[in-house]
């Protein structure tokens, strides 16, 4: 796939500025100012989308057991350098903004990722833990004509033993932390004031993150996203 090169960036911010032409029949020069501020808008799309792109392949490497060492020598920074990056701050996912049934998930979560050795919080384990009991996650899927035992027989066969690192905090990987992060706008919306994050909540971020175990399993069991 070839890339864009430099006059085709240019070409397409010319061409998607509207104001910066439009005075340029009474002066000389177009709106420069214009097409800076455009061009920004088109160069934080390109940041994100490239970011987008290594946390996918630092999302694989966590789950096939490599550690944040060597992620950080396949990227040539440190080791502390590519976690501040990419393993999301503890206190983010303190129980103290989740609601008691999205706590106790969060047990069963916990409880997998330590029994498979996995050193890393996974879209698997975040919806095993949302299928181990009933919840508003469950009564969901239910309503939408999922079963949540079949979703979570799935979901278990999915997962790998590793050799989780006993020195290492476990850590979200950039998939979780991206159902997390919808799962806390949609919480934040149908709330007046201190909103708390839901099973229901954390569904619908794992099903909208769209990547990861998670999403291929809800996908595989007939989740329509439409419908959430």
């Amino acid at each position: 796939m070839p890339l864009p090169d430099l006059d085709d960036l240019i070409a397409e911010v010319d061409s998607i500025c509207d104001t910066a032409h439009r005075a340029a029949t009474s002066q000389e020069q177009p709106d420069w100012l214009a097409l800076l501020t455009t061009a920004a808008g088109v160069a934080g799309q390109l940041q994100a989308l490239a970011d987008d792109l290594v946390e996918d392949y630092v999302e694989h490497c966590r789950m096939h057991g490599h550690s944040w060492t060597d992620v950080g020598a396949a990227l040539g920074v440190t080791r502390q350098a590519v976690q501040q990056r990419f393993q999301a701050p503890h206190k983010r996912y303190g129980p103290e903004t989740m609601t008691g049934d999205l706590r106790l998930a969060m047990t069963h979560v916990k409880r997998a990722a330590v029994q498979h050795r996995n050193n890393y919080i996974g879209t698997e384990h975040l919806l095993w833990g949302l299928t181990a009991e009933t919840n508003s996650a469950t009564l969901l899927l239910r309503s939408l004509g999922v079963s949540p035992d079949d979703v979570h027989r799935a979901v278990g066969a999915r997962f790998s033993v590793g050799a989780s690192q006993a020195a290492e905090r476990i850590a979200w990987t950039p998939y979780s932390r991206r159902a997390i992060a919808i799962a806390e706008e949609r919480a934040r919306a149908g709330a007046d004031t201190d909103p708390l994050i839901d099973c229901h909540h954390l569904l619908h971020g794992l099903a909208r993150t769209g990547r990861g175990v998670a999403a291929t399993v809800l996908a595989e069991a007939g989740l329509d996203l439409s419908a959430l």
